[in-house]
């Protein structure tokens, strides 16, 4: 039996589809964020949001493109909650996940007054996927881990995965 999140992540395969880096993406986040839940000790429910946003976070990156040639935070935060509502729904997610989720998607660009253990868990996945990817310097990386991170696993992660002293 193919779990939700295996049919989830197909689902944004298929719809980034011709964007493999994109998908590489968004499976790095879903990986780490996984992790990151599990390690910090989050209840089932929370894990099954922060996984299902993880997998669909950057939904908005396309629509964002098609309207306005570009794809900035804001706008991804403004165009991803349709696609994965729609998505998600079509997919058999119950309300109460379709509704955090999408608020997560609408808030995950947005680093101020992060409340709620999977907004703080999926920044800190998305921030370790792209300082990777965006060839950030010690300097940034430091910077965004005092920063940004708050979970014991995400401050580790962080300093094994970039050489930083605690």
């Amino acid at each position: 039996m193919v779990s939700k999140s295996n049919r989830l992540i197909e689902a944004m395969i298929s719809y980034d589809g011709g964007d493999p880096k994109r998908c590489q993406h968004f499976i790095k986040v879903y990986q780490f964020a996984k992790m990151i839940g599990e390690r910090e000790g989050l209840d089932d429910k929370t894990q099954l949001i922060l996984e299902t946003a993880a997998i669909v976070h950057d939904i908005g990156i396309r629509p964002a493109l098609e309207k306005y040639g570009k794809s900035d935070g804001k706008l991804q935060e403004e165009e991803g909650p349709a696609p994965a509502r729609e998505m998600l729904v079509r997919l058999g997610y119950a309300k109460d996940i379709v509704e955090n989720v999408i608020w997560l998607i609408a808030h995950h660009h947005t680093y101020k007054n992060i409340q709620g253990s999977d907004y703080q868990i999926l920044v800190e996945a998305d921030f370790l996927v792209n300082l990777y990817e965006d060839g950030c310097d010690q300097e940034a990386i430091r910077h965004t881990r005092d920063t940004i991170f708050r979970t014991q696993t995400g401050i580790r992660l962080c300093n094994l995965m970039f050489g930083l002293e605690s």
